[in-house]
């Protein structure tokens, strides 16, 4: 689906206003870079497609216009007699095999000890090798700096004990963050007790993003 810049911020203010206590997962604790793997977990039935995320995330990093660090696909699945919508909420998966830390000829892209995939932008040439390595479509190169260009989990938002700003501002809550080596952590129970998906499991690449009641459509999406 195509979207433009200003079909997406055009009636979103209020939801944003709205949403700051919407957040499903308790304030992650600053960055235990021996200890915490931070991974998300999203509720496919929760999100309703608003694209609050989307617009939060360029606001909180100055995406340029026509490109997303995060956004939400939606699709019509055909079941039978009935046609219905889903929504897809799409970002970096955080793998924790990432094909796109290989590929990188300087060493630009790499993955930190929290698991959190990152580009160092003052290393980066552009060659776009990693955009074409990454399975998901997750990477892009930034029209405006020439460089490679993702979602971050909004590392520097975790590193200050916040949550991403597209988990902030989730109306429906269907995103949820937190550290997965902690037990007590709401990501760490919803993996262990709703079992959830991941995108393109037959790439092996083991994505830290996980999905609660993914459509079997789309797992080689």
């Amino acid at each position: 689906m195509s979207l433009s810049r200003r079909s997406i911020f055009s009636g979103l203010s209020s939801a944003l206003r709205g949403a700051m206590g919407s957040a499903q997962a308790a304030t992650p604790q600053p960055a235990d870079r021996n200890g915490a793997r931070w991974a998300m977990v999203v509720d496919v039935a929760r999100c309703i497609g608003c694209q609050a995320c989307t617009v939060s995330c360029i606001m909180e990093n100055a995406v340029p216009d026509n490109e997303f660090r995060t956004i939400v696909s939606t699709y019509e699945v055909q079941s039978g007699p009935r046609t219905h919508m889903v929504m897809l909420p799409r970002l970096c998966n955080h793998c924790a095999d990432p094909p796109c830390v290989p590929v990188c000829p300087v060493g630009a892209t790499y993955q930190q000890q929290d698991g959190i995939v990152v580009v160092n932008a003052d290393r980066c040439v552009g060659c776009a090798y990693c955009v074409q390595a990454c399975p998901y479509d997750a990477r892009f190169i930034n029209h405006e700096t020439q460089k490679a260009d993702k979602c971050p989990f909004c590392n520097h938002r975790v590193e200050a004990g916040l949550l991403p700003a597209c988990v902030e501002s989730c109306v429906g809550g269907a995103r949820i963050f937190g550290n997965l080596n902690d037990p007590d952590s709401t990501v760490s129970r919803l993996v262990a007790e709703k079992h959830p998906q991941v995108l393109k499991p037959e790439m092996r690449t083991a994505p830290h993003v996980f999905y609660i009641g993914l459509d079997e459509a789309f797992l080689g999406r």
